[in-house]
């Protein structure tokens, strides 16, 4: 059978950003706290008309304006900043993308790993039906309480990957590590929309897992740890993804290098914890920014609280660069408006979901925005950047076709 793995991957993220320097200064502490200590600059704060599924939708919407729906009958949508009980938020993005009828629409839950279980469930379709393309969302609000240690770790995004047979950029590799504990390290009660964490014991779960979902993967024959060319991790702050990997390191007796994992930092030091999106989005901008990754394998480890781990494997495709979207995410992080700490609190201090009937203010300049509640009901609407944006990929789709021909001549 031909290979199976990641064919697309796209980001977005919040309207707002707010920088930990301006943070620091509020709280009286030395910026480097955060930007040395945890390993962040910022997070991204979603404007009032944003939430999960504008931000997947946005993510989406960039994979289908380039590849189209033909084939896709099946949307995973995973998240741990649920906007129901019942209905997945995957729903509202079918509508809003025009996807066909003929489409299952799912959405999945088990902490930040919840993104890496729709991929492994993408993959079975596919490989039951190569004919068939999946597409993964992964989309998340980390929000903790205010003037606790955990407030400089949220964070905003999401990501989509449309998962198919000969993919153009990883072929994920069949066996994978896995591990799972009951541990009560961090979790948001359905009465709460802030989350409860348990910083130490976090950090220490992580590990477990990664070394746990590692001796797994070796115990089924995996890939050799100097087989491994590239790492991305989890990244509820990025130093957390060096320290498990110093562990790991010294777990198979191999030499740790953080230079190695630095790339894969990018994003993840901008747009902060994005739970279930974190892993994927550090795929991203190792796709995006190393030049040097054709036919080198990438080790991906996923991490949820509660807790469950996952190592998979992937090898990059010959002709990956083609197919990049080099420039896009950090276009849309730069278009960021910048928040001040009192601007930021107030938007904090309004909440989350609400069952309330309520009509949200004109902000975002995302191609969606969740324009409010009635009678119970959550709507959503395009904005004028959907348009914007479908005519400039189309004319781009055009320019790629005509630049392959006159390669091709």
């Amino acid at each position: 059978m031909t290979g199976i793995g990641i064919h697309d991957i796209a980001v977005a993220t919040g309207h707002h950003v707010l920088e930990l320097d301006d943070l620091a200064v509020q709280l009286g502490v030395d910026p480097a706290k955060y930007h040395v200590g945890i390993g962040q600059d910022a997070f991204s704060v979603p404007a009032p008309d944003e939430d999960i599924v504008t931000m997947g939708a946005a993510a989406a919407k960039q994979v289908v304006d380039r590849h189209g729906v033909e084939g896709i009958r099946t949307v995973l949508f995973a998240t741990e900043s649920g906007i129901d009980q019942s209905k997945a938020a995957g729903v509202f993005v079918h509508g809003l993308l025009g996807l066909p009828q003929n489409v299952r629409t799912v959405e999945l839950k088990q902490a930040c790993y919840g993104g890496t279980a729709a991929l492994q469930l993408a993959l079975g379709i596919v490989a039951r039906n190569p004919a068939e393309r999946v597409l993964v969302i992964a989309a998340d609000v980390a929000r903790y309480d205010v003037d606790t240690a955990a407030e400089p770790t949220q964070g905003a995004g999401a990501v989509a990957i449309l998962v198919s047979a000969d993919p153009d950029l990883i072929e994920i590799e069949p066996v994978a590590g896995l591990f799972t504990a009951d541990v009560d390290d961090f979790w948001r009660p359905n009465d709460r929309s802030t989350a409860l964490v348990d910083g130490r014991l976090s950090v220490s779960a992580y590990v477990d897992a990664f070394i746990g979902a590692w001796d797994d993967l070796a115990s089924r024959g995996g890939p050799a740890y100097d087989t491994i060319d590239r790492w991305v991790h989890h990244q509820p702050f990025t130093k957390m993804a060096l320290k498990a990997h110093r562990k790991l390191t010294q777990h198979v007796g191999a030499d740790f290098d953080e230079t190695e994992l630095r790339t894969g930092f990018t994003y993840n030091r901008q747009v902060g914890n994005t739970y279930t999106a974190s892993l994927w989005i550090a795929l991203a901008a190792v796709l995006d920014l190393d030049d040097d990754l054709a036919g080198k394998r990438i080790g991906m480890f996923s991490y949820g609280s509660g807790s469950v781990g996952e190592l998979v494997t992937g090898v990059v495709r010959p002709d990956h660069q083609r197919h990049r979207r080099v420039g896009a995410v950090r276009a849309d992080l730069d278009a960021r408006v910048r928040l001040s700490v009192p601007e930021y609190r107030a938007l904090h201090a309004a909440g989350a979901a609400t069952s309330e009937d309520t009509e949200r203010p004109r902000v975002t300049a995302a191609p969606f925005r969740f324009s409010g509640v009635l009678g119970g009901a959550r709507h959503y609407e395009a904005t004028a950047a959907a348009t914007a944006t479908t005519a400039t990929a189309a004319a781009t789709a055009t320019t790629a076709t005509e630049a392959a021909g006159t390669a091709g001549e």
